[in-house]
């Protein structure tokens, strides 16, 4: 080699490694910003997808904080046992309280005491012409944050008659069942449970199945799955930790159902959305569901937002219906059924009518293609 194909070799050489900083710009080149090298290390789909998560990070804090920050009883539904010409009196008194905490009826004390029994209403004030102190009657096994708001708005109350209220638990939740929480974890651990089993499902076999068979396959395999999962859910809070005993066929077959909707939904929402329905999913029942559900709070005590969500999805619902199975003999959980059967049903067939739509949308683009 010459000595000029040598000097040519080394300025090559040295150029390659000069940094991109310090090396002369060829003309013609377009310097390339950070906002340019970004887009190109990140696809577009994979940027909406972190766009998403962020959205949705931000949408947990947003329910969590603005369900439980500031907690105020709404129209907590009470019976008033009083003297008829007394109880008309006390019932308007009670029902204009500054930022209605109480929605107040009048009616006999067996009444008021059977009411509360079947979790019709949150307390009974059994009023005492004779003396100055009436008696308060409260279920914390119905929730202990909505008795506990109860009495404290019955105490103000009182106090502007110069009286004061004997409070009695008449129905107190179980002794393992702390402020009667454990109907909510149990609901919250099944529901989990359910979106996971169709999301790993998703993540194994493709979000969408390919055909509605495939969807049809999907949903039989959470058939079994969720009938497990009833009975293992019960078994843990009743024969395993003693939180919720008694009543263990009626929890399974709740938890059956609640895990078979979850799980429907979830795959329902993979057919609509792709691998963002997992996204979808964690919307509804974690961001929205699980603060509305009436765990931490009951509903009466929730923002009107959350309190109107919280019969109408299926942490509400379940919630509702475990509470009153244990400790309410079953009474007013038939909308509660309904609610998690359209769930269970509605996801069922969205899921196969979707992919099957998806189908004959496509084929019908190949042929005009």
């Amino acid at each position: 080699m010459s000595q000029v194909d040598t000097d040519h070799a080394e300025t090559r050489a040295t150029r390659s490694a000069e940094p991109d900083a310090v090396r002369p710009k060829e003309e013609g080149a377009t310097p390339r910003g950070w906002w340019a090298r970004l887009r190109g290390a990140v696809p577009p789909r994979i940027a909406a997808m972190l766009v998403g998560a962020l959205l949705l990070q931000l949408g947990f804090v947003l329910s969590y904080v603005g369900a439980f920050h500031h907690p105020q009883p709404h129209r907590i539904p009470i019976a008033v046992a009083a003297p008829q010409r007394m109880a008309p009196d006390v019932v308007e008194k009670l029902n204009g309280i500054p930022g209605h905490p109480l929605k107040a009826t009048a009616t006999d004390e067996a009444t008021a005491r059977e009411r509360l029994r079947t979790g019709e209403i949150s307390g009974a004030l059994i009023v005492k012409p004779a003396s100055h102190t009436d008696t308060l009657l409260v279920a914390g096994a119905g929730g202990a944050s909505t008795a506990s708001a109860l009495e404290t708005v019955i105490e103000k109350a009182e106090k502007t008659q110069a009286r004061t209220a004997n409070v009695v638990d008449a129905f107190p939740a179980q002794a393992g069942d702390a402020r009667g929480l454990s109907s909510f974890y149990l609901v919250v651990g099944w529901t989990v449970g359910g979106y996971l089993f169709a999301a790993l499902l998703g993540v194994s076999l493709g979000a969408r199945p390919a055909t509605a068979r495939g969807a049809g396959r999907r949903l039989l395999a959470a058939v079994p799955y969720a009938v497990l999962s009833g009975l293992g859910g019960a078994a843990i809070v009743g024969p395993l930790l003693g939180a919720l005993n008694g009543h263990f066929l009626a929890l399974s077959a709740i938890g059956a159902l609640v895990v078979f909707g979850a799980a429907a939904m979830t795959i329902a929402f993979q057919v609509l959305f792709g691998v963002l329905g997992i996204g979808v999913t964690v919307l509804l029942f974690v961001v929205l569901g699980n603060p509305s559900a009436g765990g931490a709070y009951g509903p009466e005590l929730l923002p009107p937002f959350w309190r109107a969500l919280s019969p109408a999805l299926p942490n509400g619902a379940a919630t509702h219906a475990v509470r009153h199975v244990m400790y309410f003999s079953g009474h007013g959980i038939a909308a509660n059924l309904a609610v998690l059967t359209a769930y269970a049903l509605g996801g069922a067939l969205a899921g196969v009518l979707g992919v099957t739509l998806i189908r004959r949308r496509r084929a019908a683009g190949a042929v005009s293609g």
